[in-house]
């Protein structure tokens, strides 16, 4: 059973009927929040998304007008708001097709500027990649070299006793010494 809070806090039951009241949110991200909250409850139940608006433009011109002298001598009173209002629809239709002619072009700029970035882009990476690559080669080149270079040891007594003492002409106080003060 859900609780339901009352002036003084504490907490009393809320009759089974009884819906919570709503949350007004104070921001478009709460409302955002609770959009999302709301969908998530049942999250088998399928999402509606909006279909994209269309674009409108002018109704097609007429194909024939019959006789509309425009505002030369001779036209009655009521021709030249004909004439005016078929000149109107004439403007916004060549302003709409402009519209849509301006926005191919630029569409067609951005997409050759974003394929040029992305050439450039897949350039700089191959070039970084081959340079890590000659990097990696060299570094592996110089471990085998080195590997080759250094002979393997004859005799571990041998050795082991001459190393330790080395250690100690060198000169170097240890820096603990067990047992000692």
């Amino acid at each position: 059973e859900k609780m339901a809070s009352t002036r003084g806090g504490e907490v009393a039951p809320r009759p089974k009927g009884m819906k919570p009241p709503p949350v007004i949110p104070k921001s478009q991200a709460e409302a955002h929040r609770l959009h999302i909250e709301s969908l998530m409850r049942n999250p088998d139940k399928p999402v509606k998304l909006p279909e994209p608006r269309k674009e409108k433009g002018p109704r097609d011109a007429p194909d024939f007008v019959k006789w509309v002298p425009g505002s030369s001598a001779g036209a009655g009173s009521g021709e030249f708001h004909v004439y005016r209002g078929l000149r109107t629809k004439e403007y916004a239709r060549q302003e709409h097709m402009n519209k849509l002619a301006e926005k191919e072009v630029k569409d067609q700029e951005f997409t050759e500027r974003r394929q040029a970035h992305q050439n450039e882009a897949a350039a700089r990476t191959a070039k970084k990649r081959a340079k890590r690559q000659k990097k990696k080669q060299s570094k592996k080149l110089k471990k085998d070299e080195s590997k080759e270079a250094t002979p393997a040891p004859t005799s571990t007594r041998e050795s082991s006793s001459e190393s330790e003492e080395e250690k100690e002409d060198d000169g170097i106080a240890p820096s603990f010494v067990m047992g000692g003060k």
